[in-house]
């Protein structure tokens, strides 16, 4: 049985969760957000409360299960809460800048590195070394972190590049004399 999957999702005011086909809507503060839900689970949406079920016995049927659930409860969160996502950047010279949908990156290359943001996220420069990566979709938000951090992944001598302000760089000792 789902560890997962058999706990209902919880709904908080001001968020509103309904099913069109198969189709599940989730409506927020922070926006709107899909999801096509799979043959293999049924989802009913009652009394506050989502809960999410298996239709037949199968290994893909049960791993759907709390799959499905987990993503939901993301949603509702995200609609009602938002995701963040810090990197910072270390370096001599190494800086961001976000004008509107653009992000700029001065990462040592001999040219900047410009990166259009997608729609529905939101990034933000509090500080030149720190990039802030917000929206209401938890996957597009990792997504979009995980792209910039590409660009300039951390090194294991000096530790410069671009990492999450959560991550830890596992340090590598010089050439010795």
């Amino acid at each position: 049985m789902s560890r997962v999957g058999k706990y209902p999702v919880a709904v908080p005011a001001g968020v509103t969760v309904s099913m069109a086909g198969k189709t599940l809507l989730v409506k927020g503060k922070l926006g709107e957000l899909k999801l096509d839900i799979t043959d293999d689970v049924e989802t009913k949406v009652e009394d506050g409360k989502v809960s999410v079920s298996v239709k037949n016995e199968t290994k893909r049927a049960r791993a759907q299960w709390g799959t499905t659930r987990a993503t939901i409860n993301n949603m509702v969160k995200g609609v009602s809460q938002g995701y963040k996502k810090t990197l910072d950047i270390t370096g001599v010279g190494f800086k961001a800048a976000a004008q509107g949908k653009k992000l700029t990156l001065n990462l040592g290359f001999s040219h900047d590195v410009i990166y259009t943001v997608p729609e529905g996220i939101e990034v933000k420069t509090p500080v030149a070394t720190q990039i802030e990566v917000s929206g209401a979709n938890r996957q597009r938000v990792g997504q979009v972190a995980a792209e910039i951090r590409g660009y300039k992944r951390p090194e294991p001598y000096k530790g410069k590049g671009i990492r999450y302000s959560d991550e830890t760089i596992l340090r590598k000792e010089g050439k010795k004399k």
